[in-house]
């Protein structure tokens, strides 16, 4: 990993971060009006940063128009300036996130940060780099985490399988750092995803040693021509086959 490119993913995530909470306290804004302003803003601000601090790099950004330049670059932030649009739209919900990635090639996702502006905390591959995850807290009964909106069709079946409760929150970001915490066994995704919701949030942890994969099993693939990548597993590493034969069996 390069401590300085994990270092910049730190800073440009939680400066977006401060940027969407002022923005929530003074625009005077709800709501979808809200969410759509605060990803504008929120894109300008981390494509001005990169311009400035990384300019020779390619950028592919959920609010953007995708460049087929990327695809010949060797390195490519991937970011999604507010995960959780939703989430971040309603009074009280911290569940929404600020997503930075560094891909490089030949190498995948090297750095990347995942800002919760909301819990006033940055995770980063900085101090997630030892692949020796162990968590902080574990709830009396595993939980997996699914989408608030759109919760995998099999995804009863797998809570069932491994004896666990099924519990819907928002933002990618968001439930791949409860698995980090400690407060989630797994966050299972089958509904749809591109790679700037999966990007940041699988850089830090695989970096901190958890698992992380497509729900059969298969590697997760970036900088592809077209950034679609619809399904996500990411849970606490011992537990990771019993989930992936859980998943196949409820297919």
């Amino acid at each position: 990993m390069t401590g300085s490119d994990a270092r910049l993913a730190a800073d440009l995530a939680e400066r977006a971060g401060a940027l969407l909470l002022e923005l929530q306290a003074t625009s005077g804004l709800t709501g979808k009006e809200l969410g759509k302003r605060g990803d504008a803003d929120s894109n300008a601000l981390l494509l001005s940063l990169l311009a400035e601090h990384r300019p020779d790099d390619a950028v592919l950004s959920e609010e953007s128009v995708d460049s087929p330049a990327r695809l010949s670059a060797d390195r490519v932030w991937i970011i999604d300036p507010l995960d959780g649009t939703r989430e971040y739209g309603l009074t009280g919900r911290s569940d929404w996130a600020v997503h930075v990635a560094l891909w490089q090639r030949g190498a995948g996702i090297t750095d990347a940060a995942v800002a919760q502006p909301a819990l006033d905390t940055v995770y980063s591959t900085i101090g997630e780099s030892s692949g020796a995850w162990e968590p902080t807290t574990l709830p009396d009964r595993p939980v997996i985490l699914v989408s608030d909106s759109r919760p995998p069709a099999f995804a009863a079946a797998v809570a069932e399988a491994v004896g666990a409760e099924l519990r819907p929150m928002g933002s990618a970001g968001a439930k791949a750092m409860a698995v980090l915490r400690g407060d989630a066994l797994a966050y299972v995704h089958a509904g749809g995803q591109w790679e700037w919701d999966s990007a940041a949030p699988v850089g830090v942890v695989q970096a901190a040693g958890l698992h992380a994969s497509r729900v059969d099993g298969s590697p997760l693939i970036y900088n592809s021509e077209h950034p679609y990548l619809p399904d996500l597993l990411i849970c606490v590493p011992d537990r990771a086959r019993d989930l992936l034969d859980a998943i196949a069996a409820a297919q």
